[in-house]
Formats: C-alpha cells, structure tokens, sequence
C-alpha cells in the first residue's frame, strides 16, 4: 500500500523514518530512498547513473555476469550478495561503488523537498543491503555537496539540464578529466548521461562540469521551441471522419 505524504519534507519525513526504524520505500519528485529498519540500503534517480551502469561501463563486472545476477538473485532481493559469492566482485568493491552511487542519487532525490511525497511501507530494492547508511549521514553528505556545488557555480540546472558548449569560447588548456568531460559535452547529454559515459561518480562529474560552467565553456541547452497549435482555420488541422463517427454512434446506440 502507498501512503501519500504531504506534510513535511524529504529529510523531515526520512528523519521520521529513522526514528520509526521503518523499512519501505520513500519516493520523491527525483528519486526513491529504500529503508531497512530505519537505514538508508539504496537510493535510485533517474538523474544518476545507477549501480549497473557503474559497475559494467568500469568493467568491474561484465555486462553478462550483472544481468546473471539479477536473474538470479532480484526476485529474493539478493543481488549484491549473489555478485561476491559468485566470485564476480569482491565485498569491498561492491561497497564502495554501492556507497557511491548511493550518495549520487541522493543529491537527485533531495533535490526537490517541495513535491508530494509517497512511502510504500515494507518494499524492497532488488539489489539488497549491502552496507545500510545512517539517514543523517545521507542527509549531511548531501548538504555538503550543494553546498560545494554552489560555491563552484551558483546555477543548478547545470546538473541536470543537457549541455552545449558556450559558441565561440576556446577551451583553454584544461586539466586531462575536465577535458574528457567537455569533450562529452554535445548538446544533448546531460550530467548524468555524461557521467555514464566516462564511467565516473556523478558528483565527480557535476564538480567538473560546474568549473566548466564557470569558466564560461558550457551552459544549459535552451529549450527546444514550442510545438504550435494549428488554428480552427489552419490547414494542418484534419477534419473527422464524419461517416466513421455515424457508424460508432449507431453502434453504441445499438448497444
């Protein structure tokens, strides 16, 4: 069953949950926090690359041996543990990949406190616990990193808009991971495509991005034009099928 939440906000309403030692699933605008007993065990947003992606495009595991496990393991909410006892990965590096991406999303799923918020007690995550992380450490991490984003450049949307390259700028001489992710950068990429691309931590990659903001060498793509709505009048507007409406009429008539 899924409860709606309107008062309060995420962090308000995950505190809530920590103390309660609730297990279920807290979904934002931009995320989904999963709980077990009170701890944070994953956290997933579309606006980060998730923890297959990571571990695959690193080549940390192949593609064939992570889609293995999650057909083995998924349905019985096991697949980390099904990952290092198949030998595929070693406990430490899945907690640390899984540490990371599980802060990444966070950001995302914070990022939006004022959205209707929804909690599905008891629910699960496929993936399974692999280190369970105090809420108020996901809570200060995040804080931390806007608060490091910020003072890089102040514009948000750089996070999680697509990309182009300012027109007309030449890139002065950049550092060689600054470099590879400008040359990621095509319009229409956004950061977290960009981060799955080069393999690397979103956070990693906004802090690049952001200093290249900064230095004036990319920005939010504008928005595509709106599509016009032909008038009464307007050719482009198809006139109904006078007949097939009748038949339908008399059909339901007859009904």
């Amino acid at each position: 069953m899924t409860t709606a939440c309107t008062e309060g906000t995420a962090p308000e309403l995950l505190g809530t949950l920590a103390a309660d030692r609730a297990t279920g699933a807290l979904s934002t605008e931009s995320g989904v926090f999963y709980l077990s007993a009170g701890r944070v065990v994953h956290v997933e947003s579309a606006y980060s690359p998730d923890l297959g992606e990571l571990l695959t495009r690193s080549g940390a595991v192949a593609p064939a041996g992570w889609w293995d496990a999650v057909e083995r393991a998924g349905a019985v909410h096991r697949v980390g543990r099904q990952l290092v006892d198949s030998g595929r990965l070693t406990a430490g590096a899945l907690e640390l990949c899984h540490l990371g991406a599980l802060f990444d999303a966070a950001y995302f799923a914070l990022a939006d406190g004022g959205a209707t918020l929804r909690f599905r007690p008891g629910a699960a995550h496929w993936l399974g616990a692999v280190r369970p992380v105090p809420v108020a450490t996901v809570l200060g991490e995040s804080r931390r990193r806007r608060d490091l984003l910020h003072r890089i450049w102040p514009d948000p949307a750089v996070d999680t808009a697509p990309l182009i390259r300012v027109p007309g700028v030449p890139p002065a001489e950049l550092p060689p991971r600054r470099a590879r992710t400008l040359a990621q950068v095509d319009g229409a990429r956004t950061a977290a495509q960009i981060a799955a691309a080069l393999a690397h931590r979103t956070f990693h990659t906004l802090v690049e991005l952001r200093r290249l903001a900064a230095g004036g060498l990319v920005t939010p793509a504008p928005p595509p034009p709106a599509t016009p709505v032909p008038d009464a009048g307007g050719a482009a507007w198809d006139e109904p099928d006078t007949a097939l409406l009748r038949r339908l009429l008399d059909a339901l008539e007859a009904l």
